[in-house]
């Protein structure tokens, strides 16, 4: 199934509220920057530096913006389309987000009501559209092989990169640009999360912690530039890391809820080590989904218990940090595995001072942890039941 081609890692760039840059993503996921109030965002955000004069970064949503500065980076890592040296029809963009540009959105209903259908802007459409950041990669680069974006809610950013990464695998592409991006804490976002209790009334995300009581939205962006490894291996490119396999699967059990005991994440556990040809002993560290909610931590530590047995595996959430930034926590995670790799260090969980003495997992907390770096899984699970873990090895 997982084809017989492997998949390199050669690029990574990050936007976060944890830093600018993959540097500073990592410094920040160090600590001791973490999550406080409703949402935790970008602050000073300045766009123009990654367009051609500010009209340009205005007709573009806040979402697009995150989604071009990370992709600016990936592609300086690997000198560029020409660097990497791939035919374009064979350079696809395989992108993610959970809602797409809801900032536009927003703003253009408040000025329907206020002034009119006449003032509503004619960019309004490209700009709120789901598909606008992945989109805007591809042309920009000019990249004219398979251009999709996966909408899944919170596992869409890891479902894009195992996608992607089967795409080469496969022999369909031989590279791809992936990962996502998500700005959608906007005053309305924010009250339907709120109302629906899934945010922490306290404003703090602690993942795992016995007193967790909701997640801190979050925002940003990670991409990844993917290669088929024995082109990137002749092309003497800095490999950081290799996509073994990932996997995708339903609970169809609740639109919000995972489905009790985490019987999905459990089987998507499975199908993500047996695609990439591995056993629960193989892997190294867990960098879990770990929203800060009290059910889907419960559940997913029964299944991180259920696959890997009890504290047999080291597991971080990294949300103390980041918050959640839905379709772009699984790029965001990914790029920390990627980080976490090429470091040596498994970063703390943040916030999470008394760990829930129910979950039977190893959660690293407190101080970074040394590591012999091996096989990451990292796990994604989203409204309407979706699924997603990837597995990322040292490349």
């Amino acid at each position: 199934m997982s084809g017989g081609r492997r998949v390199a890692v050669t690029g990574l760039g990050v936007v976060a509220p944890a830093g600018i840059g993959a540097a500073e993503y990592w410094n920040g996921l160090l600590g001791p920057g973490a999550t406080s109030g409703q949402s935790v965002q970008i602050s000073d955000w300045d766009p123009t530096p990654y367009f051609d004069g500010p009209k340009q970064a205005r007709r573009a949503d806040r979402v697009e913006q995150f989604a071009l500065a990370a992709a600016g980076e990936a592609f300086d890592h690997v000198g560029g389309v020409d660097g990497v040296g791939v035919d374009s029809a064979r350079f696809g963009t395989i992108f993610a987000t959970g809602v797409g540009g809801l900032h536009t959105l927003e703003d253009q209903i408040q000025t329907r009501l206020e002034k009119g259908e006449r003032r509503v802007s004619p960019f309004l459409v490209p700009m709120m559209m789901a598909n606008a950041a992945g989109a805007s990669i591809s042309m920009r680069y000019k990249l004219q092989g398979q251009s999709e974006t996966i909408v899944t809610a919170c596992a869409a950013g890891t479902h894009a990169i195992n996608y992607a990464a089967r795409l080469i695998k496969w022999g369909i592409l031989d590279a791809a640009v992936t990962g996502g991006s998500e700005a959608a804490g906007t005053p309305t976002g924010l009250a339907g999360f709120a109302n629906m209790t899934a945010l922490s009334t306290v404003g703090i995300s602690r993942p795992f912690d016995v007193d967790r009581d909701g997640f801190v939205m979050g925002e940003g962006s990670a991409v990844l530039i993917l290669e088929e490894w024995s082109h990137a291996e002749g092309r003497g490119a800095d490999i950081i890391g290799e996509v073994l396999g990932g996997a995708s699967n339903a609970d169809a059990h609740h639109i919000t809820a995972p489905s009790p005991g985490g019987e999905g994440a459990i089987r998507c556990i499975n199908l993500a080590l047996e695609e990439s040809g591995l056993t629960p002993a193989d892997i190294a560290q867990v960098n879990a989904h770990g929203t800060s909610t009290p059910l889907n931590d419960a559940a997913e530590a029964d299944a991180i218990t259920n696959v890997f047995g009890p504290g047999g595996v080291p597991v971080v959430s990294t949300k103390g940090v980041t918050g959640h930034a839905l379709g772009a926590a699984g790029a965001l995670e990914a790029a920390a595995c990627l980080l976490s790799i090429r470091h040596e260090l498994i970063p703390p969980t943040a916030n999470t001072a008394n760990v829930d003495p129910e979950l039977k997992i190893d959660l690293v907390v407190g101080e970074p942890r040394p590591w012999k770096p091996g096989p990451v899984i990292s796990n994604n699970f989203g409204f309407g039941g979706h699924n997603g873990s990837v597995v990322i090895a040292p490349g």
